[in-house]
C-alpha cells in the first residue's frame, strides 16, 4: 500500500458548501491546509461503504490545476487527459462507468484566475452534485495525467480518459444527428457561432459541431458566464454577422445560452420550447416525458406546456440537487433553471451542450414541416400558442452582506402573518399584490423540507417579483430580483420596456436602494 501520513490541521470558517460545491478567491484556497481539508472532507463524507476500495473521477475545466490524491484506500482514480472534463460530462462519465462518485475543480461561470475564483464540487454515483466537504494531494511526480492509458502503482490505479469520447457516445443516443447533418447540408447559407467562453467546452464543441456535424470552426473564446452582458463580444457577432443560431456555455460546460441575429432566447422560455418540441424532434424522448419542471424564480412557461402535455410540474428551490431527486425517482425528463441552466435525465447536471444540441435538433425539425423556420419564428409560434412570459432578473454582485440580509430580514417579516398588511391589496405602479409569501419546498421523494428559499410577490394578474440572495459568488453579496409578467396579447414587446413597471415596484417594496445604496444593477438578463 503507499504510504499515508497524518498531519495536524486546524478548522477553517466558511466551507459550508453551497448547492455547487464550495467556491472563493484562489487566495482564500491557498492557505495553508485550507484545499486538503476540503477534500478530505469529501472522502470522509463519502456514502456508504466510504473511499475504501472506491473509484472516483477527477476533472475540470483547466484554469486551476486537476490532480487529486492516492489516499483514503481508494482504489481507482479516472482522470481526464490533461485534467480537463466538464461538468456534464464528468457526470456521464460517472454514470457510464459506474464510479463511486466524482470531484469536479472548477469556478464554473465566474471568472478564474489568481485573483479571482476557484471551485470542488463533489458528484456522488448517480452522477449529480452534492453539497459536501473535500481532499487533495497531488499525483504530480506520480501519474502522467495527459497521457491516455492507465497506470498501476502501490495499492491504486490511475486511468487517464479522452475527457471528451464517453461524453461524445452518449449524446450521440439522445440527437439525431443525420438530421441535423442533413439539414446543414440543406441549408449551406445556416450560421452557426458556438462560443466556449474560455471555458472546458471548447474541445467538446470543436469534437461534435465540427467533426462529428460538419459546421465550419467557428469558435470563440471569451469571459466564462453566458448572459447578454459578459458575453457581449459575442451577442455583437451574432448581430453584426447575422448568424442564425448563437450559442454560448461557461466555464465548466453546465450552463447555455441561445441568441439569433434578431431574437434573445430567455432560459425560461428555452427550456419551455425544448419541452414543447422533445417528444417530436428528439428521438431520446420519443417514447414519452415523464415530468417537467423548474426552478421557483424560472418563468412559468414550462408549466403551461406540462399542463397542454397532462404532465407533472413540479417548481423547486434553486439547486440541481432538487431535479436529481426526480429524476432518480422516474418521475422527471427534462428541467431548467433560470440561470442559464437546462438539462434532462441522460445525466444529473444541467448541460450546456445537450441544450444547444437540443435547438440545431429543433430547428433542423422545424424546417422539415416549414423551411425557413427560424429561432425567432419557433419562438413566436409558441407564444401565439401558449401566450409569453415576459421575464428579466436583476443582478446586484458584491453587495454588502449587511445591507443585503437587513432587506431579506424586512421582506421575510412582511410575509410572516399580520407582515403581509403592509403590501397585499396594495397597488405599485398599476400592479395590485395578490399575495406575499417565502417560498418553501417539501420534496416529494426524500421529504425534506427546504425553507426561506426566496420571497414571492404574487400580483392579481400573476405577474410575479422574487428577491433572493444568491450562493455562486465568493465576494460579499449577490442580491438576485426575478421579474415575471403574463400576457396573451401583446407578444412582441420588449421585455425591459414590458416589464418596467414591476422593476419600479419591486425597488419600491424592497426598499432596495436604501439597504445596499446600489442605483443600478450590474447585470441585467
Amino acid at each position: 500500500m503507499a504510504s499515508v501520513r497524518s498531519i495536524s490541521t486546524r478548522p477553517f470558517e466558511g466551507q459550508k458548501p453551497g448547492t455547487s460545491g464550495l467556491r472563493k478567491r484562489v487566495a482564500v484556497f491557498k492557505q495553508e491546509h485550507y484545499t486538503e481539508n476540503f477534500v478530505q472532507g469529501i472522502f470522509t463524507a463519502m456514502p456508504a461503504p466510504g473511499p475504501q476500495g472506491a473509484t472516483v473521477v477527477v476533472g475540470g475545466d483547466g484554469r486551476p490545476s486537476s490532480a487529486s490524491a492516492p489516499g483514503n484506500g481508494i482504489a481507482k482514480f479516472i482522470i481526464g487527459q490533461d485534467g480537463i472534463l466538464s461538468t456534464p460530462a464528468a457526470s456521464a462519465v460517472i454514470r457510464k462507468r459506474e464510479a463511486d462518485g466524482g470531484i469536479i475543480l472548477t469556478a464554473s461561470h465566474n471568472a478564474g484566475g489568481p485573483e479571482n475564483d476557484f471551485g470542488i464540487k463533489y458528484n456522488t454515483r448517480n452522477g449529480w452534485t452534492r453539497a459536501r466537504g473535500r481532499h487533495r494531494r497531488h499525483l504530480r511526480g506520480h501519474a502522467h495525467y495527459f497521457r491516455v492509458g492507465t497506470q498501476r502503482f502501490e495499492g491504486f490505479e490511475v486511468e487517464v480518459i479522452d475527457p471528451v469520447a464517453d461524453y461524445v457516445e452518449l449524446i450521440k443516443t439522445i440527437f439525431d444527428f443525420e438530421l441535423i447533418k442533413s439539414f446543414r447540408t440543406e441549408h449551406a447559407d445556416f450560421k452557426l457561432l458556438f462560443d466556449g467562453l474560455n471555458g472546458v467546452t471548447g474541445p467538446y464543441g470543436r469534437r461534435i459541431f465540427v467533426e462529428e456535424l460538419g459546421f465550419p470552426e467557428t469558435l470563440v473564446a471569451r469571459t466564462p458566464d453566458p448572459n447578454l452582458i459578459y458575453a457581449h463580444k459575442l451577442v455583437e457577432r451574432v448581430e453584426k454577422e447575422k448568424i442564425d443560431l448563437g450559442a454560448a456555455s461557461d466555464g465548466d460546460g453546465d450552463r447555455n445560452m441561445i441568441i439569433s441575429h434578431d431574437w434573445f432566447v430567455t432560459p425560461s422560455d428555452s427550456v419551455a420550447l425544448i419541452a414543447e418540441y422533445a417528444e417530436q424532434a428528439i428521438p431520446y424522448f420519443k417514447g414519452g416525458l415523464k415530468g417537467l419542471a423548474r426552478s421557483m424564480p424560472t418563468s412559468c412557461a414550462i408549466d403551461l406546456v406540462a399542463k397542454a402535455k397532462n404532465l407533472e410540474a413540479f417548481e423547486v428551490p434553486t439547486g440541481w440537487k432538487f431535479f436529481g431527486n426526480l429524476m432518480d425517482a422516474g418521475r422527471l425528463s427534462i428541467c431548467g433553471e433560470e440561470s442559464f441552466g437546462t438539462g434532462s435525465d441522460h445525466i444529473r447536471e444541467k448541460d450546456g451542450i445537450w441544450a444547444v444540441l437540443a435547438w440545431l435538433n429543433i430547428i433542423a425539425f422545424a424546417n422539415k414541416g416549414k423551411p425557413g423556420a427560424s429561432v425567432r419564428s419557433i419562438m413566436s409560434e409558441f407564444h401565439h400558442k401558449y401566450g409569453r412570459n415576459y421575464f428579466t432578473r436583476y443582478d446586484y454582485e458584491e453587495v454588502e452582506s449587511e445591507g443585503a440580509n437587513k432587506m431579506m430580514e424586512r421582506l421575510r417579516g412582511l410575509a410572516q402573518e399580520g407582515g403581509e398588511n403592509e403590501v397585499v391589496g396594495q397597488t405599485f405602479h398599476g400592479y395590485k399584490v395578490a399575495k406575499i409569501d417565502d417560498f418553501e419546498y417539501h420534496d416529494p421523494i426524500d421529504h425534506s423540507v427546504s425553507k426561506k428559499q426566496g420571497v414571492r410577490v404574487i400580483f392579481e394578474d400573476t405577474s410575479r417579483v422574487i428577491f433572493r440572495l444568491s450562493g455562486t459568488g465568493s465576494h460579499g453579496a449577490t442580491v438576485r430580483i426575478y421579474i415575471e409578467r403574463y400576457d396573451r396579447k401583446e407578444l412582441d414587446l420588449d421585455a425591459q420596456v414590458a416589464l418596467k413597471p414591476l422593476v419600479d415596484g419591486a425597488l419600491e417594496i424592497s426598499k432596495l436602494e436604501a439597504f445596499t445604496g446600489r442605483k443600478v444593477p450590474t447585470v441585467i438578463t
